[in-house]
């Protein structure tokens, strides 16, 4: 009998949940299901088909979008979001689906209350309607954002309809320098490899910088993955995966854990599985990481300048970065660290987790901010462990604002935005134009760095900064 194909740990998944292949698409199906208040359009479709949720129990919501973050004690002052949030309650409650409300302190942004519940785990194909859930792919997951269609279809059979992704391979080499992380190391792989070097591709991320991460590093290189272009991204579980989901709410318990802890464990890539791309980016001598322009491509360490456009030889890719220049009102050749900020956002399903509230906090400790800063945690399990470790003092006693938890301004959606022409120094994933309000030109960068940028009033090296 021959030998069986090596396979990557992104086949292994996918081959484990298929249902039926017609036309070049395949029915796959879905272990859990992620869901938020902007779910209502998949709600609305069920009901007029009257159709009802099939598998309830594989699904859990909560509200991030269109929850405020300060004054939550009156209630939600916008009729349209309250709208939204008061409906995924109904919805849910219908349904049979657990919903983490408002008043709940495990409500959060979607993306870190799912693995912080347990609900994400190795070897499960996992969605919801929103795309940064490749988030989810950090702890072995096949995970990946649906639109609202999907979401109505997911509810009423536990299945998607896919087309097979081609597989990449992103080894991460090199001893990563002290005080960088996660999301030095994805602003460092999109710049290589730009916006659209994974499309059409579900990366798998490898080598030891990746291995060298905690579960919070991890999961916001995954965060980004779409960023790239990526249908999903994933890292194979390990013993910091296994650590980490143990005695979580969701997780398997006795048996039932050592049963799933010999599973998760068939996961990795077979030695000699074959992938459509690979890729290597070296981190050994990254520095900080912050975007310039107006896609997460525009990435460059602190010490770098703007770049002129002018020596681009492609004339649409030249057009291009001269426009995002324009918007961004910046010049050729201006030294990051000289370019000054009017606002900082340290927050977001990718930097709000307890790891980068204490990098921010250790930036902020005993200095004073120069310009106004909100700290948004990513959950209320969050903020509760940041109180509990002093954290929200060190914040309010520097100046910054402290939140309730939400996506808050990652999406200004929710009435956390700035004005036109405004500088946002912040820890979320996107930079496009008018992400954070009409006009706002947000670049990204790490929790270290926004706080840096806080205390200081400019982008500054949070590692060059003198005593407090």
């Amino acid at each position: 009998m021959p030998a069986a194909r090596p396979r990557t740990i992104i086949d292994k998944i996918w081959d484990a949940h298929v249902i039926s292949e017609q036309n070049g698409e395949t029915l796959l199906y879905v272990d859990r299901h992620l869901l938020h208040d902007g779910s209502f359009h998949a709600f609305d479709a069920l009901k007029a088909e009257g159709r009802k949720v099939h598998r309830p129990a594989q699904a859990i919501a909560t509200p991030d979008h269109y929850v405020p973050t300060t004054g939550r004690r009156h209630g939600i002052p916008v009729a349209d979001y309250r709208n939204l949030v008061e409906g995924l309650v109904a919805n849910t409650a219908a349904a049979g689906i657990t919903h983490f409300g408002m008043d709940d302190p495990r409500q959060g942004i979607v993306h870190i209350v799912g693995p912080e519940q347990g609900f994400t785990q190795p070897g499960i194909v996992l969605v919801c309607g929103d795309s940064h859930t490749s988030t989810h792919g950090a702890m072995g997951a096949f995970a990946f954002g649906i639109g609202a269609s999907e979401v109505k279809h997911v509810l009423a059979t536990q299945s998607i309809w896919q087309r097979r992704p081609k597989t990449m391979r992103i080894e991460v080499e090199g001893r990563l320098p002290e005080g960088l992380g996660g999301k030095d190391v994805i602003l460092a792989v999109i710049g290589q490899i730009t916006a659209a070097g994974a499309s059409g591709h579900a990366v798998e991320y490898a080598g030891s910088a990746i291995r060298a991460l905690s579960m919070e590093g991890r999961l916001t290189v995954c965060n980004m993955s779409i960023e790239a272009g990526a249908r999903a991204g994933l890292i194979a579980p390990d013993d910091t995966t296994f650590q980490y989901l143990a005695g979580r709410p969701y997780a398997p318990k006795g048996a039932a854990w050592d049963a799933a802890l010999g599973f998760w464990k068939t996961l990795p890539t077979d030695d000699g599985a074959e992938y459509a791309r690979t890729v290597t980016v070296d981190v050994g001598d990254l520095r900080p990481m912050l975007t310039w322009g107006t896609s997460p491509e525009d990435a460059a360490p602190i010490d770098g300048r703007v770049p002129d456009p002018s020596a681009i030889a492609d004339p649409v890719r030249r057009e291009s970065k001269t426009r995002a220049l324009q918007y961004m009102g910046l010049t050729p050749g201006t030294p990051l660290a000289e370019i000054e900020v009017d606002r900082v956002f340290i927050g977001s399903c990718t930097n709000g987790r307890i790891e980068d509230l204490r990098a921010a906090a250790a930036v902020a400790r005993g200095r004073k901010a120069k310009v106004p800063t909100l700290v948004v945690p990513g959950s209320g399990l969050v903020r509760d462990q940041a109180v509990a470790e002093g954290l929200d003092r060190i914040f309010t006693e520097a100046g910054f604002e402290w939140r309730e938890p939400g996506c808050s301004m990652c999406v200004g959606m929710n009435g956390d935005t700035i004005a036109a022409g405004m500088r946002s120094a912040s820890t979320s994933n996107r930079n496009f134009e008018g992400r954070q309000g009409k006009g706002a030109r947000t670049h990204l960068m790490s929790p270290a760095m926004a706080a840096a940028a806080a205390v200081t009033g400019r982008f500054t090296d949070f590692r060059r900064l003198g005593p407090a």
